[in-house]
């Protein structure tokens, strides 16, 4: 935990940012380096019944850490997609889902 999922991004890009993304956010979030996981998920995005195409989509999973935390992390991970795509105007979206401790489990035990 964090836990951040990548959609419209290159499995490749994602590898390619992802030591230096934690590098960033480990500090922003006062946890672990081990505790962090990046996916990455293929997605398809369909618009008026045909394919188009998306600008990345990162969602971050994470206990709740206060707003100023949150737009720390969103500036960081929006800087970090725009420089792996080598695009400084990339639209990125970011989205926090805040999850509860005692709904997180670890081995059978929750936070």
């Amino acid at each position: 935990m964090p836990h951040l999922r990548f959609r419209a991004v290159e499995f490749d890009t994602v590898k390619a940012l992802s030591t230096e993304l934690v590098d960033d956010l480990q500090p922003l979030m006062s946890c672990p380096r081990e505790d962090f996981t990046l996916e990455h998920i293929p997605a398809s995005f369909i618009f008026d019944g045909e394919v188009s195409d998306a600008y990345p989509f990162v969602e971050v999973l994470w206990f709740d850490r206060g707003q100023e935390t949150q737009d720390k992390v969103a500036a960081v991970i929006t800087a970090a997609v725009r420089k792996a795509v080598d695009n400084a105007d990339q639209d990125v979206a970011v989205i926090f889902t805040a999850l509860t401790a005692t709904a997180y489990y670890d081995n059978g035990q929750h936070y």
